[in-house]
């Protein structure tokens, strides 16, 4: 296909693809998946090889979130039965944080919902970030906080905090339709602030909440024009008790052609899956780690993720391998600022994380009881269709940060 040869070419050469050919990606049909894939894969073996970055997220304050952003389980109003805490300790935060590079993490994203951090609120992070450091000489620490003011990502900075998350989530055309308790600027705000610290800048998006391609090309072009070091692309897990609790518009296939649609405008970018890849790419999953390098390890924010040793499995399975502490993320051109742009830790991109991003686009799904690969049904289930609703394997986190049971990692 010219199209796919066109865009390989310029990934290569770090060029960035029209925006008619970054939609002409979304329109590709069922039948070029797999070229599709093959031809982001091209990219992200160029750059990354066959790494796989693991990023494990510690909800430091979980609910009770002011702004109404529709998507988030933790927003004001929700009605989801979510875990709902105040701040952690440092040495609570250390610890679950612990759990996660004895799994294989890299990264560590401390999240926590709401507005924005007071300076009392960046001390206490400021803390936790010096908790953790002081036990993991290698860790990456990636803060996600809400809306910075003037002066705190340079504190954070000092602390020892490596990157920033504050996600996009969406076009900047239809934020309003999704938020209304801040803007859209306010965001890009942020995500600028961090970069002036000398933060690592980590911001990307939220794929489902009934966003047209049109929305999804202009936010994935508005963030190479911020240039992030990396770009977790978020899954919408419609939770019940949140205005968007009946928005399905996810399939596999669908999920599959974003995360390539984001790889060739973003070629040399840490492409991280988020929240969302256990409910909507379930067992295509591997196919995904051809166009991402990076993946969030056990739980996210407010749910339960695949087991952290299925994780681990399908990377090798796939034949892809973790990427270790020491090894340099970034390619060596971003070293002035990406994540892991120089041996022994440097800067990061997560999110939001989003899921390194305290905009909790719902979470994973729950690998529930026993431990199992989230996304197979019980045997005496009924197989379902790859474009119906999927609300069983929604499953809200009851374990690790604000509890007594061990987490998930």
């Amino acid at each position: 296909m010219d199209l796919l040869n066109t865009l390989v070419d310029k990934g290569l050469r770090r060029e960035t693809p029209t925006r008619a050919e970054a939609l002409a990606v979304l329109a590709t049909s069922d039948d070029e998946l797999l070229d599709v894939v093959a031809a982001a894969g091209k990219v992200r073996r160029h750059w990354f090889g066959r790494r796989v970055k693991l990023n494990y997220l510690v909800n430091l304050k979980s609910g009770l979130c002011p702004e109404d952003c529709s998507y988030c389980s933790q927003r004001l109003g929700s009605k989801a039965d979510i875990l709902k805490y105040t701040w952690l300790k440092p040495d609570e935060a250390s610890r679950a944080a612990a759990a996660g590079l004895a799994g294989g993490a890299k990264r560590v994203c401390l999240v926590a919902s709401g507005r924005g951090p007071t300076d009392r609120d960046v001390d206490r992070v400021s803390d936790t970030i010096k908790a953790i450091k002081g036990q993991n000489e290698d860790v990456e620490v990636c803060a996600c906080l809400g809306l910075l003011s003037d002066g705190q990502a340079e504190r954070l900075r000092e602390a020892g905090a490596d990157a920033y998350n504050h996600n996009l989530n969406t076009s900047e055309s239809t934020y309003g339709e999704i938020t209304t308790t801040h803007t859209y600027a306010d965001r890009v705000d942020t995500v600028r602030k961090a970069h002036a610290a000398g933060l690592s800048a980590c911001s990307g998006l939220i794929a489902g909440m009934g966003e047209t391609d049109e929305d999804l090309v202009d936010v994935v072009f508005s963030l190479r024009e911020l240039d992030p070091d990396s770009v977790p692309v978020n899954f919408l897990i419609p939770f019940e008790g949140t205005p968007l609790a009946k928005e399905w518009n996810l399939t596999p296939q669908r999920c599959l052609r974003i995360l390539a649609m984001v790889r060739f405008v973003c070629p040399d970018v840490e492409v991280r899956i988020a929240g969302g890849r256990e409910v909507h790419l379930r067992t295509m999953q591997p196919l995904a780690l051809h166009l991402a390098n990076s993946i969030f390890l056990g739980d996210y924010l407010t749910s339960e993720g695949q087991a952290g040793k299925a994780d681990l499995e399908m990377i090798a399975d796939a034949g892809f391998e973790v990427e270790g502490a020491r090894e340099v993320t970034l390619p060596e051109h971003r070293a002035g600022g990406g994540c892991g742009s120089h041996a022994g830790g440097g800067a990061c991109g997560s999110d939001d994380g989003g899921r390194g991003s305290h905009d909790d686009a719902g979470g994973g799904c729950g690998s529930h009881a026993g431990g199992g690969v989230c996304g197979t049904a019980p045997a005496s289930a009924p197989a379902a269709s790859a474009d119906e609703p999927r609300p069983d394997l929604v499953a809200v986190r009851r374990r690790g940060a604000g509890t007594d049971l061990a987490p998930n990692a």
